[in-house]
Parts: structure tokens; sequence; C-alpha cells
């Protein structure tokens, strides 16, 4: 039986969107290795450009997601944070205890301290499972949304309007450090200082921008055809897409090998991270257009909607499949040219990932008590 209470595109979004997050961890090793930066060649240099940066609006989608259902919050607090931090927290405790204490798949064994592990996720997740650092800021996205409920149900369209151009100029505060980097050869702006990380802009800026961006589509975007939203939605796109790419490929070293310091990488990955102007266009863009597939025929109801309800626990424990599936994959295409088998790798590692991740979270959902590990 349908469930009528389910908004069809969202569903479309959410599957979607964990897709892209498998993407960019499949992108990974063609650009990071050995502890630090590592690009082989140019292939691999130009092609995790292309299509990581096409990627990074995946947690921003999900943030938006979670929004347009959630916000402004409609329950009493505590119920709220009752079920929200239940239904997101045990499965994090569960799956940072998991990666703490299971290698993954073609990691040195000897140099997995599950001590030091368990020790260390006592204060945050374990180093193996960088992609649990997502769950913190969903649980303190979900603290702040009963805060901010209040004021976002009293605030007009134009004052909507006012905070979004204002947090949309805090997506730009990265760039500006750089420039200050250059110019006064420190990175801190605006009040910013090795004693102060809260600087002029901090209370208007990071992921609560997109849940409240999520509000003002669903309260104040209205249905659009196919014409007038890619009239918006592809220059969003085109613009978000050249900063994100752009930057990354401008400031890469062009001399092949590259093998430096994890530094490197990070000051790359300044147009990529999640806050920034370039994801957060890409994200509107992507968001638009999601907002016309309304399909709810036979693929969304036996394949969209409960990969859907599956998205959570594919989350949570993709990064042990895909250390398997890129291994595997890998090998198929030893030997082939880089410009060839680099894309087909991503792209083959995500897609596998994807899909045995979706069997596996199943299988784990038909345990009693799989809410608890897996949110289904």
């Amino acid at each position: 039986m349908r469930d009528q209470q389910r908004i069809v595109f969202l569903d479309w979004l959410r599957v979607i969107a964990c897709l892209m997050v498998m993407g960019v961890h499949s992108v990974e090793p063609f650009y990071l290795g050995d502890g630090g930066t590592l690009i082989t060649c140019e292939a691999n240099g130009f092609w995790s450009t292309i299509i990581d940066s096409a990627l990074r609006a995946s947690v921003p989608l999900f943030i938006m997601t979670s929004s347009y259902l959630l916000f402004p919050v409609a329950q009493p607090t505590s119920t709220f944070l009752r079920h929200r931090l239940t239904r997101v927290g045990w499965p994090l405790v569960v799956w940072v205890l998991l990666y703490a204490i299971i290698p993954l798949w073609g990691s040195d064994m000897s140099q997995h301290d599950i001590a030091g592990n368990l020790k260390h996720s006592a204060l945050n997740f374990p180093d193996p499972a960088g992609h649990l650092w997502f769950m913190y800021m969903l649980i303190g996205v979900y603290i702040a949304m009963p805060i901010f409920s209040p004021w976002v149900d009293k605030l007009s369209k134009k004052g909507e309007q006012t905070f979004l151009a204002l947090w949309l100029f805090t997506t730009t505060v990265p760039f500006w450090r750089e420039l200050a980097m250059q110019v006064f050869d420190q990175p801190r702006v605006w009040g910013e200082a090795f004693w102060n990380e809260f600087g002029l802009l901090y209370y208007v800026s990071g992921f609560i921008g997109y849940v409240v961006l999520g509000h003002y589509f669903k309260k104040y975007v209205p249905a659009m055809s196919w014409r007038r939203t890619l009239s918006v939605a592809l220059p969003l796109w085109l613009v978000g897409y050249a900063i994100t790419a752009g930057w990354f490929w401008a400031v890469m070293p062009k001399s092949f090998p590259i093998h430096e310091p994890i530094e490197l990488a990070v000051y790359m990955e300044t147009s990529w991270d999640f806050c920034t102007l370039g994801v957060a266009l890409t994200t509107m863009a992507y968001f638009l257009i999601a907002r016309k597939m309304t399909a709810d025929g036979w693929v969304y109801r036996h394949l969209i909607a409960p990969l859907s309800r599956l998205s959570f626990g594919m989350y949570l424990m993709h990064i042990f499949v895909l250390c398997f599936m890129f291994d595997v994959v890998s090998q198929w295409f030893a030997g082939v040219d880089e410009w060839t088998a680099t894309p087909l790798v991503i792209l083959l590692t995500a897609l596998f990932t994807f899909g045995l991740s979706a069997i596996l979270t199943k299988i784990l959902s038909l345990i009693p008590g799989s809410r608890y590990f897996v949110g289904v």
C-alpha cells in the first residue's frame, strides 16, 4: 500500500544524494593516499576535479531534505529531540564502535589500533570513519531546529531573504581568508584571531543556512514548469560548478606525480567545503530540479521509496563496502589507460557500493531492533 505521507521528490532526492556521497568517496583514492596528497598522474587530477566538483552538493541536499520535512518544528521540543536524537544517536554509537574495532578492507592490520580508536571515539569519530562527521553535524542541526523554529515562523519573506543573502555571503568567507593570507600573511578576517574563532559572521553561517533555505523553498518558491526550472537552475549550476571545479584545478600543482602533505589537499578542497559559494549554488540547482521528480509509479514504489528508507543505514555502512569494492573494481582496469580507467573505476565503485550497501542494509533491517543500528 502506498504511503500517502511521503513526499515523492524527497525520496528521489535522498536516493540521489546517497549515491552522490558514495561517488565523492570513490574519488578520494585518486587524490589522497599515503597519509597525504597523492595524485599519480594528470588523468587522476583531471577526473577528480570534474567528477567530485559535481557531487559536493550531496550533504547540503540531505540537510535541505530534513529541513523540508521537519522545519519549523511542529512537535514539543522534548518530543522532537527525543525522537530525532534516538533515531540518530544510537546508530552513531553502534557504527563508531564498529569502525573503531573492525579494520577497513585493504588496511594494514598492524596499524589498526583498536584501543586507540576506542579511546578517540569517546570524543569524536575514529579515523577510519571520517564520514561519520556528518552524524555529529546532523545532531547539532536537530538541536538547533526547535530554537530557530519560533523565529522563522515570525519572519517575513523579505526577512528570510535578507538572512539567506547574508548567509550566502558567508559562503565566500573561505576565499576572503585566502585573500587575507596573501595580503596580510594570516588567514583571519573580521574579528577572527588565534584566540577567537567567533568572527563577525559566525552566527549566521554554516549548515543552519541550508535549514532555512529548505524552508524558504517549501514556503515561498512556487512550482515551476520545466522550462522555468531549467532557466533558473542551469545558470546556478554552471556558476557554482565553475567555482568548485575552477579553484580545485587552478591550485593543483601540474607537475605529476604529486606527493605532498595533506595540507595541499585541504587547500585544494577549499572550494569543495560544503558551506562555500559554489557548493551552495549547485545545491540550489539540484534541489530545484529534484522538485520536478514527482513520478510515483512502479519504479518509485518498488525501488526509489524502499531505497530512500534504507539510505540512512547505507550511508552509515558504506565505507566498509566501498573499500572492498574499490579494490575489486580497480583490479578490473589494471593496465588500462588512466584517462579511461579512472572515471570508470569511480563510477562503478560508487554504483556497486550503493547496490551492495542497499542489500546489506535491507538484510540488517529484518533484525529486531534494527532501528538502533540502521535506522529502519
